[in-house]
């Protein structure tokens, strides 16, 4: 069910019933179609009017959610929400979304007309091996349209109850969920909630043999993405139903992980011209050695295309043979190999940060989506090996699996735990600027970046997927007064080298004039503009690993100019010490002297940690952008 409300909300934003804002499919009050903004979220889009469902037994134990949905369109940015994308588990034919509706409502000279979707125009289209999606789109959706949908999701699994979101990217006037579950089946309830429910309660009803839960919310802001956020739904605000027997547990999950064809049945299978990697391996004289050939065999034999999968499409023959998979089948292409050469490789199983991290109190496949390999080094000590990144190394952990939930599987001992991947390293950049200022209030000069671990992988990823033209974009942080030229990387091929940057700009300073000139500091620190200015915060903070800046500039004053005005050294530190920042400055040889340390220690910050760290960042970025003075005379 994961998937099915996630893709939902991502697409359009996405819940029905015992509120005075719902009402019958098709029947709606002119005022909802008159409305032009949103009560509680001015600048909204789009809002839904109300999102309801119940789920309940039938007859035969599977289990249907009965939903009705209601959204108002108040702009033509707006009428994104009338394309949908209802996505739902198709293996084995266990889940299924049928008895669809949809109409859309509009005031046409005062009078309301409604215009059906054509059953025609919806569309089955296969997302993966076990995902399928009902995709169509709302007609005649303009602003100020109402868009109502109906549809029935169905489960042939009775331990597959769904759960419930009651809040999406565009803000819900109202949400309801009614569970009704049988005599006989037993679940664990988890709220996640940031506001007051309007109904939460549970009772008996002991004529229908059954055990009703409804819960309710109203005037639910819409979700903001936030810098440093984990996955979208882990911070929604929602319930969810958990099998509370027994036998689901991680080690059961585990069991059955090694039974599927698709994942445990995968590493026996041979792979075409293996035996020369094998044997090529096998007279290597250190495990190390060993560990260090394959994966960087297996990485530059087969190209990742994108995608996490809990499981192999194809087969790890196909996806070998053709030179390109998903992560799972890579890494399993990674274990094998390792396996067959001699080595003692185990696996980890992971929901990526994106999709989800994995619980470790709710047991479930849902989240799971990633799979990577892991070495023993000694008693103490693994590699965290993923063949699918290009810039990941075979002896340091990818930083994208640090800081959550993992689940090990050992084939061999049937062992399977729950770990969290962590490093106190921290990954460094230090950042040179030497230039040199004019008396018409220009500087120009040059900049030198070194980047180590983390923080090289990251910008070289960055670098792949936006292209030179963007990445100097963000370097210049939309300043239109400067300009960066001869940019150039450095130590591209060596991994174990920092990444070098280096590159000339040309900076006009503003508010200059004949006696004085100012100018901030504050240029290519490679921590960007201040990311923490909302007072409020919905997703917890991640940074993920430790980090340390090293910023040192040098400014030649120019002639005739003395220093009027300059920060002072100082050191600024939250209450733990979890963040330091230091300021170094002075005079030498007629230029001014800056240098900057900024050590993040913690990883995480929870929304109640926020308020600390938001005032601290405050504060530094004032400190960061005071600026010097230089006086004429």
């Amino acid at each position: 069910m994961k998937r099915f409300y996630l893709l939902l909300f991502l697409l359009y934003s996405s819940g029905i019933t015992l509120y005075a804002q719902k009402a019958a499919f098709g029947q709606i009050d002119t005022a909802d179609l008159k409305l032009t903004s949103c009560s509680f979220e001015k600048n909204a889009s789009a809002m839904v009017l109300f999102n309801t469902a119940k789920a309940s037994y039938t007859k035969y134990d599977g289990i249907d959610m009965e939903v009705h949905r209601r959204v108002k369109v108040f702009n033509e940015q707006g009428t994104v929400t009338a394309n949908v994308k209802l996505q739902y588990y198709s293996g084995g034919h266990n889940e299924d979304i049928k008895n669809i509706q949809v109409i859309s409502l509009n005031l046409v000279d005062g009078k309301i007309a409604i215009t059906p979707l054509d059953p025609k125009l919806i569309y089955v289209q296969k997302v993966d091996k076990t995902q399928k999606q009902v995709v169509f789109t709302a007609p005649a959706v303009k602003a100020g349209s109402v868009i109502d949908i109906k549809y029935t999701w169905h489960t042939s699994l009775s331990y597959n109850f769904p759960s419930w979101l009651f809040q999406e990217l565009i803000p819900t006037r109202y949400s309801e969920y009614q569970a009704e579950v049988k005599y006989g089946y037993s679940f664990n309830v988890i709220k996640k909630s940031t506001q007051p429910f309007v109904t939460d309660t549970a009772y008996l009803v002991k004529e229908q043999r059954l055990k009703r839960h409804v819960y309710a919310m109203s005037n639910i802001p819409g979700f903001k993405l936030e810098a440093y956020m984990g996955s979208v739904e882990d911070n929604l605000q929602g319930v969810y139903f958990k099998p509370a027997q027994s036998e689901m547990d991680w080690n059961m999950i585990g069991l059955r992980l090694l039974l599927t064809t698709d994942f445990g049945g995968q590493w026996n299978l041979p792979l075409k011209g293996e035996k020369d990697i094998i044997n090529e391996a096998k007279v290597l004289k250190t495990d190390e050695d060993k560990i260090a050939y394959i994966f960087n065999t297996v990485k530059n034999t087969v190209r990742w295309n994108e995608t996490d999968l809990a499981y192999s499409e194809k087969g790890i023959p196909a996806a070998w043979a053709l030179h390109t998979g998903n992560s799972t089948e890579i890494n399993l292409m990674l274990y094998r190999l390792l396996m067959q050469s001699g080595v003692k490789p185990t696996l980890l199983m992971l929901g990526t940060r994106d999709h989800g991290e994995i619980e470790f109190n709710n047991p479930s496949f849902d989240r799971l989506n990633k799979t990577v390999v892991r070495v023993p080094i000694d008693s103490l000590q693994y590699y965290v090996l993923d063949a699918s990144g290009k810039y990941n190394t075979y002896n340091s952990t990818p930083y994208d699996l640090l800081g959550i939930n993992m689940l090990t599987i050992d084939p061999d001992k049937k062992d399977f735990q729950i770990v969290k991947l962590k490093t106190a390293l921290p990954s460094t950049e230090i950042v040179l600027v030497d230039a040199s200022l004019n008396p018409t209030g220009k500087m120009d000069g040059s900049v030198q970046v070194a980047s180590s671990n983390y923080k090289r992988i990251s910008k070289l990823e960055v670098y792949d997927k936006i292209g030179e033209k963007k990445y100097l974009e963000a370097i210049k942080d939309d300043n239109n007064n400067l300009q960066l030229s001869d940019f150039k990387f450095s130590n591209l091929e060596a991994d174990t080298l920092p990444l070098r940057e280096d590159f000339n700009f040309k900076l006009e300073l503003t508010g200059s004039d004949d006696n004085y000139i100012y100018f901030s500091p504050n240029l290519f620190t490679g921590i960007g503009a201040n990311p923490f200015l909302s007072e409020s915060r919905l997703a917890d903070v991640d940074f993920i690993f430790p980090s340390t800046y090293s910023i040192n500039g040098n400014y030649k004053l120019p002639v005739g100019f003395k220093i009027d005005a300059l920060p002072k050294s100082t050191i600024l530190s939250m209450p733990d010490q979890s963040v330091t920042f230091k300021r170094t400055t002075g005079e030498n040889n007629g230029a001014v002297v800056i240098h900057y340390v900024i050590i993040f220690r913690k990883t995480k910050y929870t929304r109640d940690e926020y308020p600390a760290l938001r005032q601290f960042f405050k504060t530094m970025y004032e400190m960061l952008n005071e600026q010097v003075v230089l006086k004429k005379g």
